[in-house]
């Protein structure tokens, strides 16, 4: 690549960025917060259910589940609900500190 075509590729980017025009291949589609944090508290859910089915199932004698599988499915379930309460932990510190800001 020569001289020239590098400085045209640069004055092209500086008159995209001053448009403020990027390239698609530039722009992400980011997910919404919102929508992550939800899809989070579904999950855990999920694994509590699972977790407590299992833990029902091999309290009535079923014999296709092993202690095991019941400890690990409750492990993971108690795992993922300690991280989204310290998701939900440090966001309402957040959100105690945006508030109390001075303005």
């Amino acid at each position: 690549m020569s001289t020239t075509s590098i400085e045209q590729v640069l004055n092209q980017m500086r008159v995209l960025s001053q448009n403020n025009i990027l390239p698609e291949t530039v722009t992400t589609e980011r997910p919404e917060f919102s929508k992550l944090l939800t899809e989070s508290i579904n999950q855990v859910n999920s694994l509590q259910q699972e977790a407590s089915q299992m833990k029902t199932a091999f309290e009535t004698g079923d014999s296709n589940i092993d202690i095991p599988e019941v400890m690990v499915a409750v492990q993971k379930a108690s795992l993922s609900f300690q991280a989204v309460t310290e998701v939900r932990n440090k966001l309402l510190t957040a959100y105690q500190e945006v508030m109390n800001m001075q303005v």
